[in-house]
């Protein structure tokens, strides 16, 4: 008869760890290149009004952003409870926008000048006379690519 021999148990070996740095830069290279910064701080109220038919803006980096509405609960006592804009990351009147418009064009490049687009985030809120100004002053700068950002309506019209 054949004897059978017991298997002796046997340690698991250790995981191997010398390739965990290189995975870890790969993933923080990765997330440092697929990131992009928030441009400004929003500090008025954004309830966005919804829509039917939305249009994705394609080239984000030659869009200025103006938001319209009332500011939020940590800016009332400084600023109050009405409507303001906003350019950047400072409130400001309408009379600021043909200068801001002017500096958001000094850093595009010439060729880019033409392409670019004014969106505007207006609060749901916010009478339209305030937004037919803004327009106005865009006029007035030949700033007329203008794009209303708002948000998908889930019912279907």
């Amino acid at each position: 008869m054949a004897k059978f021999k017991k298997e002796v148990e046997k340690e698991t070996p250790e995981i191997a760890t010398t390739s965990l740095p290189d995975i870890i830069f790969m993933l923080i290279f990765f997330f440092m290149v697929t990131t992009s910064m928030r441009q400004a701080s929003v500090m008025v109220e954004q309830k966005l009004p919804k829509a039917s038919e939305v249009k994705k803006l394609e080239n984000k980096s030659l869009v200025s952003y103006i938001y319209i509405g009332s500011p939020q609960k940590t800016y009332h006592s400084k600023w109050g409870t009405s409507t303001r804009i906003q350019l950047n990351d400072s409130f400001a009147e309408v009379e600021g926008i043909e200068a801001f418009i002017a500096s958001e064009r000094e850093t595009k490049n010439e060729v880019d000048q033409s392409k670019m687009t004014t969106a505007l985030k207006v609060d749901e809120n916010v009478k339209m006379g305030q937004v037919t100004d803004v327009k106005q002053a865009l006029r007035r700068v030949s700033a007329l690519k203008i794009s209303y950002i708002t948000t998908k309506d889930s019912k279907v019209f």
